[in-house]
């Protein structure tokens, strides 16, 4: 039987069909790494984990032998990629299985910061609609141009959720794509003409920061940034200098540069929605990314092929 090992948590159905294929070991119950690698290194074959924790250079110098590397999750951007096509190693993602779910997040973060969800929540627990009457009024998310960093499956989703609103979508991404909206080559120029700017874009050096203090400009005192795609993608210190000068107008938050530490001058903007990383954090979701996991791993064990590949490893 092949050695895996589990960094991450997993469900405990998952874990069990990891125990029926593979003699499992999990990172968490280690206490001693060095002293594991040392022993175990050279019989690692294969690795599940997910896009935040990925695998340390550590852990693959220490696995000469390691062929598969199975994240749970659409990003990938904690895995070596390069190395592991150097090296043959394929690694496998979850994508389409959470895009309903983001598209979700996306579209809830966007009602919620132009309809002041979290202020009207509180000015009724609080007693002021009582006590002060009707509450202030906010503003409609109807008929506005939201220009989608990324118009990968994700984006095209958050794009046909948006109809409802009678949007009009903009989009930048490294090239255009075969859909039916207004591609932008240049991310300030589209943030000029949007009224919200939604970031899904991968994580990873190549997209780092790529929110810039020039682009939150663009987007201007009234606009409104979204993010469902990693911390790394915005200058977050440039983020919240813009909304304590008032440069920018909103912002809506599932993901931060240090998760799960988030700029606690974030927590008292009323105009700002934060969760803690819950993109595709459902039930449904989550079990359908974990089911998709091990399959990638049963799949290389049948015939050295995962169902899933990420980009880079489809010539592998």
């Amino acid at each position: 039987m092949q050695h895996l090992l589990l960094i991450g948590a997993a469900t405990e159905r998952m874990q069990q069909r990891l125990a029926e294929h593979f003699q499992l070991h999990k990172l968490s119950e280690i206490d001693d790494l060095s002293g594991f690698l040392t022993e175990y290194g050279a019989r690692i074959s294969a690795v599940a984990t997910n896009g935040h924790s990925g695998v340390k250079p550590l852990i693959m110098d220490a696995c000469p032998n390691l062929k598969v590397i199975s994240c749970h999750g659409v990003g990938y951007d904690g895995i070596d990629t390069a190395t592991c096509v150097a090296r043959g190693i394929l690694v496998s993602h979850t994508p389409n299985v959470l895009n309903a779910e983001v598209a979700n997040t996306a579209l809830m973060l966007i009602l919620a910061a132009y309809r002041n969800l979290l202020g009207n929540d509180a000015y009724v627990r609080s007693g002021r609609w009582l006590r002060d009457g009707a509450a202030p009024l906010s503003h409609s998310p109807d008929n506005r141009t939201v220009g989608i960093l990324g118009m990968g499956r994700i984006g095209q989703e958050i794009a046909e959720r948006l109809q409802v609103l009678n949007s009009s979508i903009i989009y930048h991404s490294r090239s255009p794509k075969d859909v039916p909206y207004t591609y932008y080559d240049n991310l300030t120029d589209m943030a000029q003409a949007a009224d919200v700017l939604v970031c899904i874009t991968p994580g990873g050096p190549s997209t780092s920061k790529l929110i810039n203090r020039e682009v939150l400009n663009a987007l201007g005192p009234d606009g409104m940034l979204i993010n469902v795609s990693r911390g790394t993608v915005v200058d977050e210190a440039e983020l919240v200098s813009a909304l304590q000068e008032k440069r920018l107008g909103y912002a809506g938050l599932d993901v931060f540069e240090d998760e799960p530490r988030v700029p606690e001058a974030l927590f008292a903007m009323p105009n700002v929605v934060l969760l803690p990383h819950v993109g595709s954090a459902t039930h449904e979701t989550r079990a359908a990314m974990a089911a998709l996991t091990v399959d990638n791993l049963i799949q290389f064990l049948q015939d050295g092929s995962v169902l899933t590949p990420v980009p880079e490893c489809t010539a592998i």
